[in-house]
């Protein structure tokens, strides 16, 4: 039978993983709100559905494998507001299903390690609600849910170099704060690893071997195409958005030893540095 890929909320991420299984022969489908999405989701050679409709309920019936990247919304998870019975009807005929969560569940360590284990402590409403999400999604019997809680996302088109050309990046210095990043074509590797090796319930960290304080990564990516680094703001000084300034609320290093081991996923990106070389070179 022929594998195919549903992925309900067909961003970033999920256009990375659907690259990869259809280069491998799966069929892939991917939703979208409103029609004007659509031409995006057509051009990585995906088919769209609308989100939510009876179409979407038929795909549901018919795919093997299910990636879940929908942000959760104050009333809960809005696919499982929308698609529960479907969802829950057939869970056991679903060879996988993936669910794109955070590490901000994890909440504050003050730099301290954290892996899969740890108890989920959020800080943030948004963390909060991801957190409940994880829940709702575990507490479908027989369905082989698999949770990745992601660190900070970059690559091609989402990363320092953006903000460097256009004048908007700033180094904010917060004491000892670090951060796991991760770029997105490692996420979608670990998502196909996973659907090869399948363990339902299980959790992983999706992150690279290296947390690090923001402002390197922006002096780094500075000094690699020859603009000037930015000068040291202070973060109580900083002009950061609602959802930057809750990224500072949390200061902790993220494990992913046992994503790698259990999945046998070797990073191509394993710290920023390498990251942002491999970003400038697939632009050149």
């Amino acid at each position: 039978m022929k594998k195919s890929l549903l992925c309900i909320g067909f961003g970033y991420c999920a256009s990375a993983a659907a690259r990869l299984v259809l280069s491998d022969g799966w069929s892939v489908f991917g939703t979208a709100r409103k029609e004007t999405s659509f031409t995006m989701i057509r051009e990585t050679g995906t088919l769209p559905v609308t989100f939510p409709s009876a179409h979407l309920r038929e795909v549901i019936r018919q795919t093997s494998h299910l990636l879940l990247s929908a942000a959760p919304i104050p009333a809960g998870d809005p696919v499982l507001l929308e698609l529960y019975d479907a969802i829950k009807s057939r869970a056991s005929e679903f060879d996988w299903v993936g669910y794109l969560s955070t590490t901000g569940v994890y909440g504050n360590h003050d730099g301290g390690w954290v892996d899969e284990t740890t108890p989920t402590a959020p800080t943030s409403e948004r963390a909060e609600q991801r957190r409940c999400a994880e829940t709702e999604w575990h507490s479908i019997p027989d369905l082989p849910v698999h949770i990745f809680r992601l660190a900070g996302i970059y690559g091609p088109d989402r990363n320092p170099f953006n903000r460097l050309r256009n004048g908007t990046a700033q180094r904010v210095i917060k004491p000892h704060q670090q951060f796991n990043r991760v770029h997105v074509d490692d996420i979608a590797a670990v998502l196909v690893a996973s659907m090869k090796r399948p363990s339902p319930t299980a959790i992983y960290n999706v992150c690279d071997d290296e947390p690090a304080p923001p402002q390197d990564v922006i002096e780094y990516a500075a000094r690699l195409i020859n603009l000037p680094v930015p000068p040291d703001i202070p973060f109580s000084e900083a002009n950061l958005s609602a959802m930057a300034k809750s990224f500072f609320a949390d200061n902790k290093r993220v494990r992913n030893d046992k994503t790698k081991r259990e999945l046998g996923v070797t990073l191509k990106h394993p710290n920023y540095r390498i990251g942002l070389r491999s970003i400038l070179g697939n632009d050149r």
